[in-house]
């Protein structure tokens, strides 16, 4: 056998068993995922949830059904756990042909998704999954372009509908509405720029307590394999501006547009991460299931790198905050998405649910994780 396989212990009939996957629909992804290759903390375990083709942003409406959107698919999901055994019992289609549909929110009922140009509301949407009503336009003023324009979408404590608009481009000078994080207000349609200098944001998240936004920036490509880094940001006032394009992960001066630039200028990341990880969706962990060291820690997807000559991220990060907000570590909670060179799977965004355990979507195998957590019974003495 070859020694690269030899090396990176790949499980061959699991590996084409994944491949298959996708060719014959008559295989159960559940089958062919080799989640016994994630690790995780002891005391975690990780089990197949649904099979959700591309799945991408994840959403939980009142009644606990879980909304997925995607990106190539096309299609937006309702995924249902009618007995609460956490294995889902339905898989509902409620819209497809849309333009790289992302993006999903649940506020009061209505489910909102982000599509590449607009956001469409699905009204009543939990009682009508049978029979899913014609979306309304809340918001058509987005750019059409493709390149970046998936969207992660969210509600903040504001009541406001938080949109990303990514650069068209790898690295452009660019103007509002690009390279922004804006905020709407799905009765009026009002819109505020929120913060520049955002290259490409496919997740945000706000703390429990300062209620303060905290967003993944992608850096990029085409400045080697170490730099530069991906980003984890806070806004602390609305209107900030990150650096993109002139300056990246805080200190990396483009080669084009930095020449002029000055660090100062900017705001600097809180945590600078792995260079091509492709950060994707943080959860500032709530739950009571977890051990008490994980309350308000956040969890970030690593997407994992396209084209780095090694490949990089593929699994979910742990950073462990200390007083005042402050990030004292930066560690791998899941891990195994990656064997040797070889991807499997990619996790793409995190959903905590009621009982404290967390979803994990994943558009590279088609499937939706539970993560939770086992009491470990201590030693009888």
């Amino acid at each position: 056998m070859n020694q690269r396989f030899d090396r990176s212990r790949l499980d061959i009939t699991v590996f084409l068993l994944c491949i298959m996957s996708f060719v014959v629909a008559s295989i159960p992804i559940a089958a062919a995922v080799p989640l016994h290759r994630i690790k995780l903390p002891e005391g975690f375990s990780i089990s197949h949830f649904a099979d959700v083709p591309n799945a991408r942003q994840l959403a939980r409406g009142s009644r606990g059904i879980v909304y997925v959107g995607t990106r190539s698919a096309g299609s937006v999901y309702a995924v249902v756990d009618e007995d609460g055994d956490n294995h889902a019992d339905q898989v509902h289609m409620i819209a497809k042909g849309l333009y790289m549909p992302s993006g999903v929110a649940y506020r009061n009922g209505t489910l909102y998704v982000a599509a590449v140009n607009q956001i469409l509301a699905f009204d009543r949407i939990d009682e009508r999954l049978e029979s899913p009503p014609k979306p309304r336009i809340v918001y058509d003023q987005l750019p059409h372009d493709s390149h970046h324009g998936w969207k992660f979408i969210d509600f903040g404590p504001d009541g406001k509908l938080y949109i990303p608009v990514g650069a068209p481009c790898n690295v452009c000078i660019v103007d509002d509405p690009y390279g922004t994080i804006l905020r709407i207000d799905v009765d009026d349609g009002s819109m505020e720029v929120v913060a520049r200098g955002v290259r490409n944001s496919v997740g945000f998240t706000w703390h429990p307590k300062s209620q303060e936004l905290w967003f993944t920036d992608n850096g990029r490509d085409w400045m080697g394999d170490d730099i530069p880094p991906g980003e984890l940001n806070r806004v602390t006032r609305v209107g900030q501006h990150f650096g993109f394009p002139y300056i990246h992960g805080g200190d990396v001066m483009d080669p084009k547009y930095g020449t002029n630039a000055r660090v100062d200028d900017y705001i600097e990341p809180n945590l600078k991460l792995g260079a091509h990880v492709a950060p994707l969706g943080p959860l500032f962990y709530t739950g009571k299931q977890f051990p008490p060291g994980y309350h308000l820690d956040l969890l970030i997807a690593e997407h994992g790198s396209w084209n780095r000559s090694r490949k990089s991220g593929y699994r979910i990060m742990r950073a462990r905050f200390g007083p005042g907000e402050q990030i004292i570590n930066y560690e791998p909670f899941a891990t195994g998405w990656l064997v040797g060179e070889y991807s499997w799977g990619r996790p793409v965004d995190l959903e905590q649910m009621p009982d404290g355990s967390i979803l994990v979507s994943d558009d590279h195998v088609g499937a939706l994780y539970r993560i939770f957590y086992r009491q470990i019974p201590k030693e009888v003495e």
